[in-house]
Order: C-alpha cells, then sequence, then structure tokens
C-alpha cells in the first residue's frame, strides 16, 4: 500500500519556508500592526483584504493552513509508520511547536511588537522548519509502512562525520538567523550603514542593542561562512560520497553566497522590501538545507547497523 506521509511532511517544509517569506514581507511592509486585535482581524475573520490588512491576515490565514496541514502528516504517519513510533512522537512534538509558536505571534499583536515575544516567535518557526525537514528526509523513499532503503555509498563512518559537520553548520546557521530575528525587531538594520566597515571602524562602539546585534550579525556570518566551507571542502576530499549527497552540499555552498549577497544589498539598498524578504527565506532554506544533510548520515547510519559489517566498507 503505498503511504502519504512522505509527502505530507514535504509539502510542511514548502509551506513553512513560504510563511517565513510571507512574515517577512509582513515585518517589511509595516504591516505587522495591521490587524490590531488576535485572532480576529478587526473582530471578524474576513477582514477587506487591503493594504497593511492583506500582508498580515494572509499571514495568519497560510498559518492556519500550516497547523491543518500538519495535523493531517501526523495523522497519517500514527496510520503508516507503526514500526517507526518515534516518526508520530517526534510529529507530536511539532503540533505542540506550531501552537506555542501560534501563541506567541498572537502575543507580538497583543502587546505591540515587543522585542524578546518576537524574536522568540521567529525562532520557534525555524526550529519547526527543522523538525519538519528531519521528518520529511527521514521518511523520504518510504513506498510502504517499512523503513525506507539505506542510501547506498555512504559509509557508517563517512555517515557519522556528515552528520556532525552538517549539525555543527545548521547549528551556527540557526544561531545567526536568531540573532538576526533580534536585528530586525530592534530595528537595528541600519545602524551599520556601511559595508564592509560598521560606522567607519572595524569594530565600532557596541553602546546599544541595535548596533551590538548588527555587528554580532555580520561577525557571525563568517563563522557561518567557515562551517559550511568546511563541510563543502570536507566532502570534496570523500569520493565515495554519494552525487545526490554532494549536490546538497552545493546548493548550500550556493544558498549561503546568495544570503550574503543579499545581506549586503539590504543595507545598500536601506532595507527595500524585496532583500530583506528574500533574506529571510534564503536563511530558513540554507537550515532546512543542512539539518537535511544531517539527516541523510543519521539515517544511512542506522540503516547501515540493521544491515549488518558486510555492507560498511
Amino acid at each position: 500500500m503505498t503511504v502519504l506521509h512522505p509527502r505530507a511532511y514535504k509539502v510542511t517544509v514548502v509551506w513553512t519556508l513560504g510563511l517565513l517569506f510571507l512574515g517577512s514581507i509582513v515585518h517589511a511592509t509595516e504591516s505587522s500592526l495591521a490587524c490590531p486585535d488576535w485572532p480576529t482581524c478587526f473582530g471578524t475573520m474576513m477582514p477587506e483584504m487591503t493594504g497593511g490588512v492583506f500582508w498580515e491576515h494572509l499571514h495568519r490565514l497560510v498559518a492556519g493552513g500550516l497547523v491543518l496541514m500538519f495535523i493531517l502528516a501526523t495523522w497519517l504517519a500514527r496510520k503508516e509508520t507503526s514500526d517507526r513510533p518515534w516518526i508520530f512522537r517526534m510529529s507530536l512534538v511539532g503540533l505542540g511547536l506550531l501552537l506555542i509558536q501560534s501563541l506567541f505571534g498572537g502575543l507580538t499583536v497583543i502587546y505591540r511588537l515587543p522585542d524578546l515575544i518576537s524574536t522568540t516567535h521567529l525562532s520557534l518557526a525555524f526550529i519547526f522548519l527543522s523538525l519538519a525537514t528531519v521528518l520529511a528526509v527521514a521518511t523520504h523513499g518510504s513506498t510502504n509502512s517499512k523503513s525506507p532503503p539505506a542510501i547506498k555509498g555512504l559509509s557508517r563512518s563517512d555517515g557519522t562525520k556528515l552528520t556532525v559537520y552538517a549539525t555543527i553548520a545548521a547549528v551556527v546557521v540557526f544561531v545567526q538567523s536568531v540573532i538576526g530575528a533580534l536585528v530586525r525587531h530592534t530595528d537595528g538594520g541600519m545602524s551599520c550603514p556601511d559595508i564592509p566597515l560598521c560606522l567607519g571602524q572595524i569594530v565600532p562602539p557596541l553602546v546599544n542593542i541595535q548596533i551590538t546585534s548588527h555587528f554580532l550579525h555580520r561577525t557571525m556570518a563568517v563563522v557561518t561562512s567557515g562551517t559550511v566551507i568546511y563541510l563543502y571542502a570536507w566532502t570534496k576530499t570523500r569520493s565515495e560520497i554519494p552525487n545526490n549527497v554532494q549536490r546538497l552540499v552545493r546548493v548550500a555552498v550556493g544558498l549561503l553566497v546568495i544570503q550574503l549577497l543579499l545581506g549586503v544589498a539590504s543595507v545598500l539598498t536601506i532595507l527595500a522590501i524585496p532583500p530583506v524578504s528574500l533574506h529571510t527565506l534564503v536563511a530558513a532554506a540554507l537550515l532546512s538545507i543542512l539539518v537535511g544533510i544531517a539527516t541523510v548520515g543519521t539515517r544511512s547510519n542506522a540503516n547501515v547497523k540493521t544491515l549488518g559489517p558486510s555492507h560498511t566498507r
């Protein structure tokens, strides 16, 4: 019997990326308080979709659709993964995350965009994206209720290293994204209006949260680049790494380059809507790719151990 939960998880990942992009547009267009109440908008679930209300209420509707989509994925997992109960349990954790994240979304409106709550709201979205990506990759290739086939050509040793290096890169990207959220919600995007210096200095006077977070965000961009480039360099030295995995790593490098350029463009255009919104989307895509790569290594390890030593190198 064909199973549907892998497709549902993939749709969830794409849906979450779209929602993050839409949320960035909401902030960039200063539409976050276009609907002054929550969960309704001007006391109704169907307000006139004009101006900022269009972006803010659309964001809420898409978020509601994501919750329904993931409920469906969780229900399918309960039916179709009885031999792998961890998938259903992890889906329940994801549902909890979604509900908490939605609550923080409401609190951002009720309390008029406090920095900490708004930053937490975005950070939880990145955590949920990571969880959904793990589920999508872990179930990829399933055609029945059993575990998907092993990834060929990836030894236990290389799989472990791939998971470690990709996880480190993903954690760094997540931390960088949280700092970026703080920059955004404290209105620190133009606190360093010049590039590559900040206020004409290599290390600016860290006199407020805006300058400090912006400078830290730029500094972390160097660390982030280093972890992704190291992952790429390591895979290039390992001819045994499957081509499809190497392609994912090349995509991560490409996203990194685009992300750096978008960061520069955001400052040079004085926070124009397109580069700022795409900056968030590409950060989320990079995180998802790295989590996916890490999960590939973990899944391969589990399958190799199951198959036994004769299938390892």
